[in-house]
């Protein structure tokens, strides 16, 4: 539970150079569960962007990934975050032909439709910036033996006038990651996914604005907004993801804690339905994260 601040945000515009500890794993979403996910709203956005025209997106799928990022460096100072990308979506554009005539185009890029970060200059500038729908979260980074660590993220309720911002009971996120200790750290650039013909393009629509929060940094935009982000990393390793829910630990037990509710009031064993307990993913120590000047536009009319 946090105080609501009522000082205006650091206003920082893009371009943007970040440094961190990325913790990340992707995952396929089929045609077929892309349109079971597209009713469960719950799952893909945050409350105030499920209500919303932000919403209205036909997902695709393909490639998903979710990322956790622990920034020590950022134009707002160090801040955590974790991104949730579930795959690509159709959007429509006005684009001239080559004879210089406007028409109607169906394009598909990727789209950041959850995103949780530790303090909220960057949630303002974030959606101020690029449209990236950041909320407000509570993250907890847990030591475990042989390097491996428990991360929960617990979504923070906006607060009324006046109140406070209120922890969610279970969090959105929670998984251990275990690094593999034999594996060799390598270098590692999200540059050379075009020399495999993946387009890391992020398109993201108008954001909606909170006008029922005393809080300033859900604020909204009008215009739609594409960019690429850019991560380097001299380290790079592999490790293992445990993503079940519910399973208790000693700790939990002590504490009477058990983690099995989660399971009950999500209704899938594992964090995302239809994931597997394990996979793989990476660790980019002392990473660089670059994000560019967005390119804006209006919206195709009606």
């Amino acid at each position: 539970m946090s105080n609501v601040s009522k000082a205006p945000p650091v206003v920082a515009l893009a371009p943007w150079t970040l440094k961190g500890t990325i913790y990340s794993f992707m995952f396929y979403i089929s045609p077929s569960s892309a349109q079971t996910l597209q009713d469960n709203k719950s799952l893909l956005y945050s409350p105030l962007e499920a209500s919303s025209k932000f919403s209205d997106g036909k997902l695709v799928g393909g490639l998903a990934s979710i990322q956790i990022i622990r920034y020590t460096e950022s134009p707002v100072g160090p801040y955590d975050e974790l991104v949730l990308v579930p795959g690509k979506f159709e959007y429509e554009v006005d684009a001239k032909d080559k004879d210089g005539n406007l028409k109607r185009e169906v394009r598909r890029n990727l789209r950041v439709t959850k995103i949780y970060v530790s303090q909220e200059a960057t949630c303002w500038n974030g959606r101020n910036n690029w449209n990236i729908p950041k909320h407000l979260a509570d993250f907890e980074f847990k030591p475990l033996p042989n390097n491996a660590v428990r991360i929960s993220v617990y979504p923070l309720e906006s607060p009324s006038s006046g109140s406070e911002r209120m922890r969610s009971k279970s969090p959105f996120f929670t998984a251990v990651y275990m690094p593999i200790g034999y594996a060799p750290s390598f270098p590692l650039s999200t540059a050379a996914a075009k020399y495999v013909g993946v387009d890391l393009t992020l398109v993201q629509p108008p954001l909606p604005s909170d006008i029922n929060s005393s809080g300033v940094e859900l604020v909204g935009t009008e215009q739609w907004c594409s960019v690429m982000p850019h991560e380097w990393s001299s380290k790079a390793s592999l490790g293992w993801w445990d993503l079940k829910r519910g399973e208790a630990t000693e700790e939990d037990a002590l504490l009477h804690t058990g983690r099995d509710t989660e399971e009950q009031e999500t209704g899938h064993e594992n964090w995302w339905p239809g994931l597997s307990r394990w996979r793989i993913g990476l660790m980019m120590e002392d990473a660089t994260i670059n994000f560019p000047e967005g390119k804006h536009w209006a919206g195709p009319e009606e």
